[in-house]
């Protein structure tokens, strides 16, 4: 038989310490003693319509639902070392929420932490917005659609992403990322996806300077870039570009085809650099600069 609490308030150390198969409904974690880790070591609960206000809530915590769930900024490190858990239409505040997770969906959520996500694995988002710096890093297996994303820094050191219908206004994403694929999406930041290996780019829209730099088996396909210049240094590439770029630096192998470029520069390489950049026909090259 199930338990269920309703319409309680609890902030004492510990409050549901090793709570099974429970509902937890209308309920407030907060209060004077300011306890930590209400729900640590829970299994198999469900979470609708309350709010946390207390540290570490659900540490170690196997099974939950979170359903119109609200945590505020003071709730920092709220979820860590949890597994198969399903969050929707909540609000996710405080400092480093995931870390260590895995099996988490996450669906129709707002979500601003600093440090998301670290360490997580087979996680899956659905229209959510985040602000974020360093979300995702060292994730694995993630798979995210529909996300509105703001901050820097974010999918460093990933491993297995898919994202597809999403807008990422950011810096530095993909540092250093292997086995990516984003589709239909805007990426907009500075130097994009250095240091990746096995990108693949599909229908994007990509904003800002020096993308794409030493890059291993990078590809794109229907592609557009904007105000992109000294592109795909030391990378290698497989790109398929509409209109125009500013300027291509020394890519070091592959073809890059689009309709112009406003400079192609080779000069200063410091390895053999042999990428082709290719104009199609009828469209022409502004410059091009050689050593």
């Amino acid at each position: 038989m199930r338990q269920e609490i309703r319409n309680e308030v609890f902030d004492e150390e510990r409050a549901l310490y090793n709570v099974k198969d429970v509902d937890i409904i209308g309920t407030t974690f907060a209060g004077p003693q300011d306890g930590e880790s209400a729900l640590k070591e829970a299994r198999d609960i469900s979470l609708t319509d309350c709010g946390f206000s207390l540290r570490y809530p659900l540490w170690h915590t196997k099974g939950f639902t979170m359903d119109r769930v609200k945590m505020d900024e003071l709730t920092r490190a709220a979820i860590w070392y949890s597994s198969d858990g399903q969050i929707r239409d909540s609000k996710l505040g405080g400092i480093k929420v995931f870390r260590e997770c895995s099996n988490i969906v996450i669906e129709h959520s707002e979500i601003d932490s600093l440090e998301f996500g670290w360490n997580c694995h087979n996680m899956r988002m659905t229209d959510c917005t985040l602000h974020s710096e360093y979300p995702f890093l060292n994730g694995s297996d993630i798979t995210i659609k529909g996300l509105t994303f703001t901050g820097k820094y974010p999918f460093q050191y990933v491993n297995n992403l898919t994202v597809e219908d999403s807008v990422l206004d950011t810096k530095d994403a993909f540092w250093n990322s292997k086995n990516v694929t984003v589709k239909n999406s805007v990426i907009k930041g500075e130097y994009l996806a250095w240091y990746s290996e096995n990108l693949t780019l599909i229908n994007c829209k990509i904003i800002g300077t020096q993308p794409l730099c030493y890059c291993k088996g990078l590809k794109m396909i229907d592609c557009t870039m904007v105000d992109c210049d000294l592109a795909f240094e030391y990378s290698e590439v497989q790109a398929e570009i509409k209109g125009n770029v500013l300027s291509i630096k020394n890519p070091k192998s592959g073809k890059i085809v689009c309709d112009s470029v406003g400079e192609i520069i080779r000069e200063d390489a410091v390895v053999e650099c042999t990428g082709e950049v290719v104009i199609r026909p009828g469209c022409h090259c502004v410059m091009n600069k050689a050593a």
